[in-house]
């Protein structure tokens, strides 16, 4: 199955997505509500695409103006992918690829401290309860100034999130830097 870029530098290219079950791509009207309320603070940002799977939401901010996205999948097979598609659409250089475990990744941000990246976009399996603990960390432990966080209806996070909207059976939750927010809101 093929993705369409939706808007920007990349508008109308096609990304490939893994095949099988391993991944469940972002549909195209969640991606484009991320990003109408995600609006300019893409621009010139540092991006961070956990879970990244074919790489849609990571390349979508990139052709809308990230300066760098750091996409982490673990599964070697969608990596692959992932790879292809960032080279067919030329963003090789302002893009970076982990082969790694996302919440292993945040944990070792929260240990070590400090704000890394403008904005993190994931999009784990909704089983996995990584939504939960991603929030939760955050809460904690910013490590970006926005998370943005695709699940399922059923999670329950341990803090609120300062926007959040349903479309079908899937829910996209925004949490702030608590500066972020003040400095927004």
């Amino acid at each position: 199955m093929s993705l369409r870029i939706i808007a920007g530098e990349f508008r109308g290219r096609r990304i490939q997505s893994p095949e099988g079950r391993s991944t469940r791509p972002t549909r195209q009207e969640v991606r484009e509500a991320w990003f109408n309320v995600l609006g300019d603070r893409v621009v010139g940002s540092r991006v961070l695409d956990l879970f990244a799977g074919s790489g849609a939401l990571g390349l979508e901010a990139l052709s809308r103006g990230a300066s760098e996205v750091c996409f982490v999948e673990s599964s070697r097979t969608v990596l692959s992918v992932l790879r292809r598609n960032i080279e067919a659409l030329g963003a090789a250089a302002r893009c970076e690829v982990l082969g790694m475990d996302a919440l292993a990744l945040i944990s070792n941000l929260e240990r070590d401290g400090g704000r890394v990246w403008d904005v993190v976009l994931a999009d784990p399996p909704y089983a996995s309860g990584a939504a939960a603990r991603l929030a939760s960390t955050f809460a904690r432990s910013p490590f970006a100034g926005i998370l943005c966080v695709e699940h399922g209806l059923d999670v329950d996070f341990t803090v609120e999130p300062d926007w959040q909207r349903r479309y079908g059976e899937t829910v996209l939750s925004i949490f702030l830097d608590p500066i972020e927010g003040a400095a927004n809101g």
